[in-house]
């Protein structure tokens, strides 16, 4: 089984599939081996592509704030992304995102695999519907699923909405929709072993 160091290393330079051509960089997933929690989101943003970090945008401070509102400390999760390129539209100079689609999602599931045997996580939760179906097969809906306790692997899953998901909603309904999403997070806390 290889390290999250040789598996970061080695995705450095993936060419799988045709996203790293227009991308910055590979975002590998962040996080120590053997941390309680994985949570697995769908693809890095822009501000990931450019830092080469997972959840370092403003979705990654909708979801430390969360995190902590749900007594999670960000330290002891690994944090991860079912893509590791950013796949995206030009306008102008910016760079609209785009849901990654299943070629993109299959050529990285090595990537994946490989981080949760190296992690061995607990408990993984997913961030949006993209990293659940990624995991849980297409058949999944996040509106009916979301924040229940689902099985992955012999392991508890738990799915809910992707940080990003809330900034792109309406600005009066994001109280709300963020602490939907602490709810299903406090389940994924229930879950953490207390030895």
């Amino acid at each position: 089984m290889e390290t999250l160091e040789e598996l970061r290393e080695q995705a450095r330079t993936c060419t799988r599939c045709p996203l790293y051509e227009p991308a910055t960089q590979t975002v590998f997933g962040e996080g120590r081996a053997g941390a309680w929690l994985m949570l697995v989101g769908e693809q890095p943003g822009d501000q990931e592509d450019r830092k080469g970090a997972p959840f370092v945008g403003p979705a990654g401070r909708v979801l430390d704030d969360a995190l902590e509102r749900a007594g999670i400390a960000r330290e002891e999760v690994y944090v991860t992304n079912a893509v590791k390129h950013f796949r995206f539209d030009r306008d102008g100079k910016r760079r609209i995102h785009k849901t990654p689609g299943v070629t993109h999602i299959r050529a990285c599931r090595p990537w994946l695999d490989g981080e949760l045997a190296a992690v061995r996580p607990a408990v993984v939760g997913t961030l949006g519907a993209t990293a659940a179906k990624a995991l849980l097969g297409p058949q999944f809906r996040i509106t009916a699923e979301r924040g229940k306790v689902l099985e992955f692997e012999g392991r508890p899953l738990v799915a809910t909405v992707h940080p990003s998901s809330i900034l792109r909603g309406p600005p009066e309904a994001r109280e709300d929709a963020l602490t939907a999403m602490v709810q299903d997070l406090q389940v994924v806390a229930g879950l953490r072993d207390p030895g």
